[in-house]
């Protein structure tokens, strides 16, 4: 005779406590990967740093590669929680892109997670690595220069940036906010500064360029 099923409040309670179990991994992951990369994620590790059983995580996640992807997609919630979502409460354009920016320099000078930017680890790791792993970290990339394009895009209709090609834009402030998160770590106090500098020349436009 077969067992009754679990009331569904007890279905309920066991779910709700596997995710917030889940996330809790998740997001010492993330601290894990920024400073070791993807590759260096184990369940063993991550059951040795928490006091968890290995079964357990295993249960959780079911594969190195699924525990990768659930790391990424918190990564990303984090990066939007702090740089993204503030940075939209400020006018679209040169005002955003500025926005954008002071809050990246925060997200990785504080450091949000122990080794400073999660992806710009993430992509150095998996860039040559084919597979669903580096197709969500390129996902990423991908949203993030389309953000920055479509700001520069503003910013030059709005007159507050020469005339530029927004998308190579984009392309070269994503650089130097890598190269930032490099220099950070190495103890460059005046990267922030650099970067800020290098953001006011892409947004000079060009007749204040001229009289200077």
């Amino acid at each position: 005779m077969s067992e009754p099923d679990p009331p569904q409040e007890a279905t309920d309670q066991r779910l709700l406590r596997g995710a917030r179990a889940r996330a809790a991994i998740s997001r010492h992951a993330v601290d894990v990967a920024s400073l070791e990369g993807l590759t260096g994620l184990s369940i063993g590790r991550l059951a040795a740093d928490l006091g968890l059983s290995k079964s357990g995580i295993a249960t959780l996640f079911g594969s190195k590669e699924n525990l990768q992807l659930a790391v990424a997609a918190t990564a990303r919630e984090v990066f939007l929680d702090a740089v993204v979502s503030p940075a939209s409460n400020a006018p679209s354009g040169g005002a955003r892109l500025r926005a954008l920016t002071e809050y990246w320099l925060a997200y990785v000078r504080a450091p949000l997670f122990a080794g400073g930017c999660f992806w710009a680890a993430g992509l150095a790791d998996f860039d040559s690595r084919p597979g669903p792993v580096r197709d969500e970290l390129i996902r990423h990339r991908r949203h993030w220069l389309a953000l920055l394009t479509g700001e520069f895009e503003q910013a030059l209709a709005a007159g507050e940036a020469p005339d530029l090609d927004p998308e190579l834009a984009a392309f070269q402030l994503d650089a130097v906010l890598v190269a930032a998160n490099t220099a950070l770590r190495l103890g460059d106090e005046d990267t922030p500064e650099k970067v800020r500098r290098v953001l006011d020349g892409l947004l000079t436009p060009r007749r204040q360029a001229d009289e200077r």
